[in-house]
This record gives C-alpha cells, structure tokens and sequence, in this order.
C-alpha cells in the first residue's frame, strides 16, 4: 500500500474528505489532533520560518545573536 500527503485549501477540504471516504479502496488515517500548546508551537515555527524566508528575501532585517544577546 503507497501513502500519499496532500495539501487541500482549507474552504475544500470537507468536500474532499467526503470525496476520498466514498472510495472503497482508500482508508483514511485519522488526523493528527495537537493540543493548545502544540498547535501554538507549530504557529510560532511557522512564522519563525516565513520570517527567515523573508529576510532571505531582504524584505526584512533580523536581530543578530549578539542583539538577542545584550537584550537579556
């Protein structure tokens, strides 16, 4: 049996998974259920990483370690 990952838009995915769940092959793993904190990490990570990509990007400028550093 293959495993396929997908990424479905938010608005369609209820019509998807009742699309997928109708096919008599496919079986369905439930979703992965993060708790308040979890899902608060996963946030901060991805805004952590757009962050990065933007300063890549020299859209914005990051604090240096050192910065960080005499913050404390």
């Amino acid at each position: 049996m293959k495993q396929i990952v997908l990424n479905v838009p938010d608005n369609k995915y209820p019509f998807f998974m009742e699309l997928v769940k109708s096919l008599g092959f496919v079986k369905v793993s439930e979703e992965l259920k993060l708790d308040k904190k979890q899902k608060e990490f996963v946030e901060g990570t991805k805004t952590s990483l757009k962050q990065v990509e933007q300063h890549l990007k020299g859209e914005i400028k990051l604090k240096t370690a050192g910065q960080l550093f005499n913050e404390l």
